[in-house]
């Protein structure tokens, strides 16, 4: 999902917003590009912006205006002529519409709840999306469901406050993996790939192809999203779904001994074409795979 900011904003932040704007739009299961403009601002912007549009005289942590007109009862994933219906040629995407959230309000909140500053910001954001999304919490059963959606993206981007792993459906993963065919690098062969390796914690990790002028430089999308797990800290892994705008994208040899060496018994889930879609494991790709328990 693209996201388009109203005012420059610190790296450190964008980073995070992008990935929990992919894991809303994966959990949604949006297949359409989508857009959304987001601002960052304080209490007296939000204020001002809250009397003026709902004749409410206080500030508030977020505010979301959608563009989408939803049928009653539906929202963005059931929806694919709504959302047709906003594409901006501008920008190649379907506008959903603007997010407002008052940093303020954010900073206050983290320090109530106990957590840091960026987990509240990407809450309140991951709010704001699935309002743009069609989402409402008027009824509890509507509040349910949002809720619901709210903590599986963001766990899926693992930053959420309950330490259960997620479950994460095999076609949320391959969302994941298409979205991250967007960041390819791939100037030399045109082949993008992008990849969603599953963390036994629930966490996701998206990669992309990396190529490079001196070829034998390139990097593989998959170990791409390995080596960005494992230099956090993660260790354990249960899944990955590899996507392409090509040929299916089953791992090289490479790829393959990379992600034996950490999880040997590894489901493998690939998509290509027209959506379509195969699943193997890693020890069916690389049978008798020579690994850490080989090693005296």
């Amino acid at each position: 999902m693209r996201i388009e900011w109203e005012q420059e904003i610190d790296e450190r932040l964008m980073l995070p917003f992008a990935l929990v704007a992919d894991c809303c739009e994966a959990a949604e299961g949006i297949a359409a590009v989508c857009a959304v403009h987001v601002c960052i601002t304080d209490d007296a912007r939000i204020h001002e912006v809250n009397s003026e549009t709902r004749g409410v005289d206080r500030p508030t942590d977020v505010l979301s205006f959608p563009t989408v007109n939803y049928r009653g009862g539906q929202t963005a994933g059931r929806s694919p002529k709504a959302l047709r219906r906003e594409y901006d040629p501008d920008i190649g995407a379907c506008h959903l519409g603007d997010i407002l959230i008052s940093y303020d309000h954010a900073k206050a909140q983290a320090q109530e709840y106990g957590h840091s500053v960026k987990r509240e910001l990407c809450y309140l954001f991951a709010h704001g999306l699935f309002h743009l999304m069609g989402y409402d919490h008027m009824e509890e059963s509507e509040q349910k469901e949002m809720r619901k959606m709210e903590e599986k993206a963001l766990k899926m981007a693992g930053i959420s406050r309950d330490e259960r792993a997620s479950t994460i459906s095999d076609e949320e993963l391959l969302q994941l993996a298409r979205i991250a065919t967007k960041n390819s690098y791939s100037p030399y062969s045109k082949y993008a790939v992008g990849a969603a390796l599953l963390c036994a914690d629930g966490r996701v990790y998206q990669g992309c192809n990396i190529e490079n002028a001196s070829f034998g430089l390139s990097n593989c999308a998959e170990r791409t999203a390995l080596f960005k797990a494992v230099s956090e800290g993660t260790r354990e892994f249960t899944a990955i779904a590899i996507a392409s705008n090509g040929s299916a994208p089953y791992p090289c040899g490479a790829c393959r001994q990379a992600l034996n060496e950490f999880a040997p018994n590894l489901r493998v889930l690939i998509t290509w074409g027209d959506n379509e879609t195969d699943e193997t494991t890693l020890s069916a790709l690389l049978p008798h795979g020579f690994g850490p328990k080989d090693l005296p």
